[in-house]
């Protein structure tokens, strides 16, 4: 049961964010301080920068070999429940659309729960709480948003190489007239694509920033475990 002072401290825990995101909006929004451009380079160091060293801060202070295995597996299978759902939705529904499966995915499972679950769980129901959102948020960040940057990246690829297989054809239109059956462009190739893909996909910090820092956490703690148990095997043989 939730009491008055536990929605005290959810609104002490939570206000800093929600007044920073407002003083943010407005700055942009109503006084304009900050142009168009100030804001890309602001969101690109936010994204390229931040984020990476955010989320690797997070990742390497974990420790993988007390998690809790069966949460997370409940967690996998609730998502991969929805993708059924929405693979269901796309191939049945005249309304169902890659792109908004993509979205609707993004929006039930993907949560915010480091920047927003943290402090309220922590005010609620104490560091325990915190670190089940830990845990969930660094397999989400390994494994479900790097499937998602990867599912974005291949369908804007594979849309950017039809557009301009579409303009070429248009040009060679306009160039020789009317193009036979036989000179129909086609899309590109998968392996085109995936090469691409790959290529943006290794150029981007945030797949690296949750990946090192779960390898950290692993040796440290397994580094820990070795020299905890040398101890303990010393001082048994002198006692």
């Amino acid at each position: 049961m939730i009491g008055i002072e536990d929605i005290y401290k959810v609104i002490v825990a939570t206000t800093p964010l929600y007044v920073a995101l407002i003083l943010g909006y407005g700055s942009v929004k109503w006084w304009r301080i900050f142009t168009h451009e100030q804001c890309d380079a602001i969101n690109l160091l936010v994204c390229y920068i931040t984020l990476p060293l955010f989320t690797f801060e997070f990742t390497a202070n974990v420790n993988p070999f007390a998690w809790n295995f069966v949460l997370i597996g409940a967690d996998a299978f609730s998502k991969v429940i929805i993708v059924g759902v929405l693979a269901l939705w796309v191939k049945f529904s005249t309304k169902g659309s890659y792109g908004w499966s993509i979205t609707s995915f993004s929006l039930s499972t993907l949560t915010n729960s480091l920047v927003v679950g943290v402090p309220l769980l922590e005010a609620m129901y104490g560091p325990s709480a915190v670190d089940l959102v830990v845990q969930l948020s660094v397999v989400q960040a390994i494994t479900w948003l790097t499937l998602l940057l990867f599912v974005l990246e291949f369908r804007r690829t594979r849309i950017g190489c039809m557009e301009s297989d579409q303009e070429m054809e248009v040009r060679d239109k306009d160039l020789e007239g009317d193009m036979s059956d036989g000179d129909i462009a086609v899309g590109p190739s998968f392996c085109y694509v995936m090469m691409k893909v790959w290529l943006k996909l290794a150029m981007n910090p945030n797949s690296y920033g949750c990946i090192v820092g779960i390898i950290w956490a692993c040796v440290a703690n397994r580094y820990s475990h070795t020299v905890h148990a040398f101890i303990s095997f010393i001082s048994f043989i002198y006692n």
